[in-house]
């Protein structure tokens, strides 16, 4: 049946963007949310027991289509999605070839319609081929369909190149996302320049080729009064500049990785290059300062960095191993077990940081459950205890550094548009 009407009944609903934390029903008809009483005949789906909230929004995917299919694909991608609770991912231009024309622009967006599950909202390069010397057409790109703008994976060094490009976004109404890291304090590091890398004798990429970054972003964001908004931060010292930035009136804002959250440089030691990812694994000091951000509101956004590699990739040794992890399937249960169930984030807090975060930093329409909202909701069993199993995920890669761990909590139904596209609930089917 198309477009079915449910009302879904008995869950406690969080919904940040409108204060919601309670036990209500949610009706939803024709895609949408709507009153109770407008859902005449529809289906009852009884979810005693669990929490319903806005679909989650991850701000930060590698869906690697076009170019790198045996890595991940639209399909796959987004059925790991779903399976994670997420009903939109943003997905990085640093396909192959890089998505910074408005052709290539309508040729993804083109296999997006035919095979994601979930919804994608694709960005576009800032800069052409990803290289930071020549601008893109930000406002040609606005009109073909990008959602935001970003070079993720490299960044623009010029100084005044990057305030020509907030410009430029500002003009064509484009949200700028960007990886913040100076090219030449990075040099060839490939992890935290601390003491697991000399007793591994790898070369280190020392922090401050992020804050300085972050720095600048912050100087130009609040030049050009058009948001930035900062991917990955893996340092008390970013998290301190975004502080100082947003306390100045500076329009930014900041996402962290569950990765980050939940590990250190010790990790390279035991998850070899499933530990390998840009930017790196840190020290205690710089994890615990990234849970602080969370706690007081620096950073608002938790983002998976979903990168997909190959086993064969992989199995490299650390310095020529590709960078980054897969997160969609992990990161709810990781962040549920670490964060809530250890008490250091609310459950709204948190549901925040997956929904109204990504939300406000891009201006979407979906993450909220008011009425006329789009249908996308996340079905989350707090206390379901399991061990994550990367062999199992719908994800094409395995390169997850939380294969193995004990978690509690984890989506077990996830609907767009109104439609269940994943579902461990009795008597409802998903598409995955």
């Amino acid at each position: 049946m198309a477009n079915p009407s449910y009302i879904l009944r008995g869950a406690l609903v969080i919904d940040p963007s409108n204060g919601v934390h309670e036990v209500r029903d949610i009706a939803v008809c024709h895609g949408r949310i709507v009153p109770v009483s407008a859902a005449h005949g529809a289906a009852v789906v009884e979810l005693p027991g669990l929490v319903l909230t806005p679909g989650l929004i991850d701000l930060h995917t590698h869906l690697r289509e076009p170019g790198q299919s045996d890595k991940e694909t639209i399909a796959s991608g987004t059925r790991a999605a779903a399976a994670g609770g997420y009903t939109t991912v943003v997905a990085m231009p640093n396909t192959q070839p890089p998505i910074d024309t408005c052709e290539r622009l309508a040729e993804v967006l083109e296999r997006v319609r035919r095979n994601a599950v979930v919804r994608v909202l694709q960005t576009a390069a800032l800069s052409r081929d990803r290289k930071g010397r020549e601008l893109t057409d930000a406002r040609a790109l606005a009109g073909a369909g990008a959602g935001a703008l970003t070079d993720d994976g490299s960044c623009i060094q010029d100084e005044s190149l990057m305030r020509r490009a907030l410009e430029q976004a500002r003009a064509a109404g484009l949200p700028v996302i960007d990886h913040c890291e100076d090219e030449t304090l990075a040099a060839s590091g490939v992890m935290h320049p601390g003491v697991v890398a000399r007793e591994l004798g790898l070369a280190g990429k020392s922090a401050a080729s992020e804050e300085v970054v972050v720095a600048r972003n912050g100087r130009l964001a609040l030049e050009t009064g058009w948001p930035v908004h900062m991917q990955h931060l893996s340092s008390a010292g970013s998290v301190n500049e975004v502080r100082q930035a947003l306390s100045r009136g500076a329009p930014v804002s900041a996402e962290v990785t569950p990765h980050n959250l939940a590990l250190t440089e010790e990790a390279c030691r035991t998850c070899g290059t499933n530990a390998k990812m840009n930017p790196p694994l840190r020290t205690e000091a710089d994890r615990q300062a990234l849970i602080a951000g969370l706690q007081d509101g620096t950073i608002g956004v938790i983002a998976t960095d979903h990168a997909p590699h190959t086993q064969a990739e992989k199995a490299r040794d650390f310095a020529t191993a590709p960078f980054g992890v897969i997160g969609l399937e992990s990161a709810v249960p990781v962040c549920l077990t670490l964060l809530y169930h250890s008490g250091i984030l609310g459950l709204s807090q948190l549901v925040s940081k997956l929904t109204l975060g990504p939300k406000q930093v891009l201006g979407l329409s979906q993450g909220s459950l008011e009425c006329g909202a789009p249908a996308d909701i996340t079905i989350l069993d707090m206390n379901r205890e399991f061990v994550l199993d990367a062999s199992q995920f719908r994800s094409l890669a395995r390169n997850c550094p939380f294969h193995g761990w004990n978690c509690r909590g984890k989506a077990v139904a996830t609907m767009v548009a109104g439609e269940w596209v994943f579902s461990e609930l009795p008597h409802v089917t998903g598409r995955v």
